[in-house]
Parts: structure tokens; C-alpha cells; sequence
């Protein structure tokens, strides 16, 4: 099995949305892209300075794509890596495909000296937290999303 990351172009526009959307999906099975999803997500990925989006090929066929990069600290004039999504086809899965790309994913973000490299797991995504343990991270917070605004 030969796996390597290759860009994602400006023309994969189509292709990369149908696969971002199985993946939101299949976090949340409700997930129905707003309008400004549709028009933003993809353009500003790649309008966004220091961000990577990679396909993840396997023996010549796309599996997934991976998004990672650089962010400003909010407070602090420093960089912090962050891995945002790593996705991987089900037919793919269980292979050792994610953990070949995380790797790749870390080595890419650690060559750019950040303060530190994070991510954040949905809750209940025991086998991305299994991963991202088996590499090294670890859980530091929570986070919480007010569900219904109450006024």
C-alpha cells in the first residue's frame, strides 16, 4: 500500500465538498450545509495563508483528505500547529492510512516551529481519540457550544 498526500487544487472544488460533506455527516447525520458553507468553506481554505489542504491517495485512489496548518495565538506573537480534519474513506479505514498522514501531517506543521500542535475530537469519536492518543496527544479541555440560545 503506497499513501501519499497531494494537493488539493482549486478545480477538486467539487470533489472536495461531496467528500467534506460525507465527512460532517458523518459526524453529525443532520448535517445540512448552510448556504455560506456552500459558497465559503472551500475558497477560504485555500485563500487562508499557512493552511494545507491534502488529498490522502492510496495506490492511486483519493481516501480522504487531511487539513492542517498554522494559526496566530490569540493573546501571544506566536504560531500554534493545528491538524483541523482528517478524514479517511470507510473502504480505507483500519489500514493504518490515518495514522501514515497524521504522522506526515506532524512532521509538515513541527518543520514550522510551532509552540505547540493541537486539534479537537467531536465528542463520542472514540477511534479519532485513539488515534490521536496512539501519536502522543492528549486531552487538555472541553469545549462547550451553547446549544439553544436562550434570551
Amino acid at each position: 500500500m503506497i499513501v501519499r498526500m497531494d494537493t488539493v487544487a482549486a478545480t477538486d472544488r467539487e470533489a472536495f465538498l461531496a467528500m467534506a460533506e460525507r465527512l460532517f455527516r458523518g459526524l453529525n447525520p443532520g448535517f445540512v450545509p448552510h448556504d455560506d458553507w456552500k459558497q465559503f468553506y472551500f475558497e477560504n481554505i485555500l485563500g487562508t495563508a499557512g493552511m494545507s489542504l491534502r488529498w490522502i491517495v492510496v495506490d492511486e485512489s483519493r481516501a480522504g483528505f487531511v487539513l492542517f496548518g498554522l494559526e496566530a495565538h490569540r493573546f501571544l506573537p506566536r504560531f500554534n500547529g493545528m491538524i483541523y480534519e482528517l478524514y479517511v474513506e470507510p473502504d480505507f479505514r483500519r489500514k493504518g492510512v490515518a495514522q501514515i498522514v497524521a504522522r506526515q501531517a506532524i512532521r509538515e506543521l513541527r518543520s514550522k516551529s510551532p509552540s505547540k500542535i493541537q486539534l479537537e475530537v467531536m465528542e463520542g469519536n472514540h477511534a479519532a481519540a485513539a488515534l490521536w492518543e496512539s501519536l502522543g496527544f492528549r486531552k487538555v479541555s472541553e469545549r462547550y457550544v451553547l446549544a439553544e440560545p436562550k434570551e
